[in-house]
């Protein structure tokens, strides 16, 4: 079923989710529940590379290595991310992605939904490379593919897990993650 114009525009505009349409990670079009949700007015952001709502370049560039396979394989992505609000605040949300461009290049045209969590899921202070190995350790990968994925050693890898467990008071990764997510243990 094809709607008229007016109704896809207004369903756009009224979503309650964030609605972002990219070209090579750049905003083209955004509705009002995106903009708002990083504390931007709709102009602020068009033209404006994603850059600015992550936490770090760093992340910025991690994520999109990650997000181009998946969406190459099945036209689909979605996971979970800490993201940065205009004021700096970080906050977790659901991200789901749609390549209009798969065959081509999956990130030249897209179109993404993003869910805000922060009201279900908080965020606990964590450096960029805690956050990348909690990311890595919540696909149930080892520390050794951890540390092959981001060039460090694994025994780098396991001094991250240590601490993360220590500061989140956990016995295990499963207890480490339950509490990261804001899940009951």
């Amino acid at each position: 079923m094809t709607f008229p114009t007016d109704l896809s525009v207004l369903a756009f505009e009224h979503a309650p989710i964030g609605l972002v349409v990219t070209e090579s990670r750049v905003i083209k079009g955004c509705n009002p529940a995106f903009a708002q949700m990083f504390g931007y007015s709709t102009a602020e952001l068009l033209e404006r590379s994603f850059a600015i709502l992550y936490p770090s370049v760093e992340e910025f560039e991690r994520i999109r290595d990650v997000g181009v396979e998946p969406l190459k394989r099945n036209n689909r992505y979605s996971d979970e991310r800490i993201m940065a609000r205009k004021n700096e605040t970080l906050f977790w949300c659901r991200v789901r992605g749609h390549s209009l461009t798969p065959d081509d290049d999956p990130l030249k045209r897209a179109v993404w939904s993003f869910a805000d969590l922060s009201e279900t899921r908080h965020v606990l202070a964590l450096s960029a490379r805690e956050r990348q190995i909690v990311m890595h350790l919540g696909e149930g990968r080892t520390s050794k593919e951890i540390a092959r994925t981001l060039e460090i050693s694994p025994r780098t890898v396991e001094n991250y897990r240590a601490r993360l467990l220590k500061k989140c008071n956990a016995h295990n990764v499963a207890e480490l993650l339950a509490h990261l997510s804001s899940m009951p243990a």
